[in-house]
């Protein structure tokens, strides 16, 4: 028989059926325990939500990969490549990529009768994946593109809208700044809005022919192409991947490319996440620290309040080890209780935010108008055992108390 498992379930079950001045002591460890780990799961779930929802926003707009030419420096106007390039299909089979597609950019100003903004004009294909921007459509449909036919409909933010007065069926004039200059009029198809301001008030998406048309390009000549990983924590790894796919180019006639993924393109977004995960670590730390300190205190006057038991224990051949063991198992029932109500109540308000978005911020400065949330099974076991095993760690030292106990004296103590 495992004794110091016997007499911590006849402790725990005694404790459950009569009083104890131990007990709100207990139970303020419970507490402790259990909103200390719901704050855990808030904070986790919290900023890899934020996380996640603002890396698909930048990767939304310029893709996890893309290849330019060489040449091509942090201007939006570009160097063109060609579109047939032989290493493309061999980058479309490679495991993890999910989509490449082509992509042309050009600098405009957009004209109306009171107001001028100054844009960038994103050329797509008939390959562009729309999944990103149907998703944050507010108004109006996306327009369709053609090999054949060249569409003047485009969609444009709602950040845009709102400054220029454009609805969605309005037609605008846009003027490029070149030798000779030029003027394109087009139609608003809809109005997407991410809430990622810098973007949002940069990208008109328009038939990637016109800019073609614009820069006196060929057919087959483009800015460059966008390609959408499986798993973005391989970003540097699939980078590594494309750059040997296209392989090195020593001819004259040859196209030379770029390879640059988002992260390297925006340093200063992917920076600033980064940051995030300090603040998160900071109160995972306290939230240990406090819940140890709760239990110690329960463990304390738990061995207190047993002090005769102990000497009782000693006095017919226990050794202080077996003697931890019972408060030690105590104690991993006690934490395993504030586990649980801890569970509960951050994963109930976890997902409560989530169906809800009952917490809302300021989208000009966080990009977002809700609080975001992603709550994964990985995250909360590994919480629930991390917390298990950091208090229990923390109470090994002052079980030791156990061994300073005389039988003698612990058997007169009352």
């Amino acid at each position: 028989m495992n004794l110091p498992w016997f007499l911590a379930q006849r402790l725990i079950k005694g404790r459950k059926e009569g009083a104890s001045f131990s007990q709100p002591i207990n139970v303020i460890a419970i507490i402790g325990i259990s909103l200390g780990l719901a704050v855990m799961i808030l904070a986790v779930a919290i900023l890899t939500g934020f996380k996640k929802e603002i890396r698909e926003k930048v990767v939304g707009f310029g893709s996890n990969i893309q290849i330019v030419n060489f040449d091509s420096n942090i201007s939006f106007e570009t160097v063109p490549i060609h579109e047939g390039q032989e290493f493309i299909p061999k980058i479309k089979n490679l495991p993890g990529v999910k989509h490449v597609q082509v992509f042309a950019t050009k600098a405009g100003i957009i004209k109306t009768d009171e107001d001028i903004q100054g844009v960038v004009l994103k050329g797509i294909g008939s390959d562009f994946d729309w999944k990103y921007f149907s998703s944050n459509l507010v108004d109006g449909e996306i327009f369709t593109v053609s090999d054949t036919v060249r569409s003047d409909q485009v969609i444009i933010s709602r950040q845009i809208s709102d400054m220029l007065l454009l609805r969605t069926g309005d037609s605008f004039a846009m003027h490029f700044i070149q030798d000779p200059p030029r003027m394109r009029k087009f139609t608003v198809s809809g109005i997407y809005e991410t809430s990622l301001e810098e973007f949002d008030k940069m990208y008109v998406f328009c038939d990637i022919h016109h800019i073609k048309r614009l820069n006196g390009w060929d057919d087959d000549q483009i800015s460059g192409f966008e390609i959408y990983i499986e798993n973005f924590n391989e970003l540097e790894e699939m980078t590594a991947t494309v750059r040997d796919a296209i392989g090195y180019r020593i001819l004259p006639d040859e196209d030379r490319f770029k390879v640059t993924n988002i992260r390297e393109k925006f340093p200063q977004i992917f920076d600033w996440l980064g940051f995030q995960d300090l603040n998160v670590i900071i109160i995972i730390t306290l939230m240990l620290i406090v819940a140890g300190f709760n239990m110690i205190s329960g463990l304390l006057i738990l061995i207190l309040e047993k002090t005769n038991m102990i000497g009782i224990l000693k006095a017919i051949g226990s050794d202080d080890t077996t003697i931890r063991r019972v408060f030690i198992y105590q104690a991993a029932y006690l934490i395993g209780k504030g586990l649980i109500w801890g569970n509960l109540i951050g994963i109930g308000l976890a997902l409560l935010q989530l169906k809800t978005g009952l917490v809302s911020l300021d989208p000009s400065s966080y990009y977002i108008k809700t609080v975001p949330v992603n709550l994964e099974l990985f995250h909360i076991i590994l919480l629930n055992a991390g917390t298990m095993a950091a208090i229990i760690i923390m109470l090994l030292v002052p079980s030791k108390l156990i061994s300073r106990i005389s039988p003698v004296k612990a058997i007169k103590y009352d």
